[in-house]
């Protein structure tokens, strides 16, 4: 991780934290005390700053200094609000197109994920609050910059996000394995979202359930499936396929 993506000590995080850096998690140690960490905690807590517990062994792989036990993440963009992004969708007449990420923690895929997205249009992307990748400057190369040119929403419940985009009368549609329905049979010409999780665990079976139409695309070759990247470049450029015709 490279250090200008990092700052650590309490009283740094204090500082960049009443400066207006934007954070985008903290990671503190197992157990931490003392009056200082505390109001740390605090403050963590009234500017919705994320705390990850984690062993002492992660932050001393992070850095070597004196880190103090805790080690604060800066993002290097700053994420949209859902109700903004949603209302200059509905300021126009144009069906949306919204990218749904579920946990997907690689930063290659996040990044690939990303600069497909800006090439397609996609309006923005969402991601979870917890469990996502984190959005710095690997993540930012890896996207060829597209992290910097397509908004990045953060949620903390993606199953509320779902039945807010249905109320929205925005479609959703996941890209699952086990389904039936081929991804050419969905009408993208309508306003739609579109889910996607991450390899090793795939979506998350109660956003399945949620979810409006389930499509799977095909593999004709002795492969259990697709690099997500490579699957949301299909879904994508379906979209486009279809609103183009």
């Amino acid at each position: 991780m490279r250090d200008d993506n990092i700052i650590y000590g309490i009283r740094p995080i204090m500082e960049a934290i009443d400066s207006g850096i934007n954070l985008d998690k903290v990671l503190m140690q197992s157990y931490s005390n003392g009056f200082l960490m505390q109001e740390l905690k605090i403050k963590l807590k009234e500017n919705g700053i994320r705390i990850q517990f984690v062993p002492i062994e992660r932050l001393d792989r992070i850095t070597p200094n004196n880190h103090q036990g805790v080690i604060a993440l800066v993002s290097t963009i700053s994420y949209t609000d859902l109700n903004d992004a949603l209302g200059k969708l509905s300021e126009r007449n144009e069906p949306a197109l919204i990218l749904v990420l579920d946990k997907i923690t690689d930063v290659r895929n996040f990044g690939a994920i990303t600069r497909t997205a800006v090439a397609a249009g996609v309006d923005f992307v969402i991601v979870p609050s917890q469990g996502a990748a984190a959005i710095g400057s690997d993540a930012i190369k890896t996207s060829a910059g597209g992290l910097l040119k397509v908004p990045i929403v953060r949620v903390d419940n993606l199953k509320t996000l779902i039945h807010t985009l249905h109320q929205e009368n925005i479609m959703t549609i996941c890209a699952d394995e086990k389904a039936t329905e081929s991804y050419t049979s969905i009408d993208c010409t309508q306003s739609l979202a579109i889910i996607l999780g991450s390899e090793d665990k795939g979506i998350e079976r109660e956003l399945i359930r949620l979810t409006k139409k389930r499509v799977s695309i095909p593999i004709k070759g002795d492969i259990g499936s697709l690099n997500v990247s490579v699957a949301a470049g299909i879904l994508m450029y379906e979209v486009i396929r279809q609103r183009n015709t």
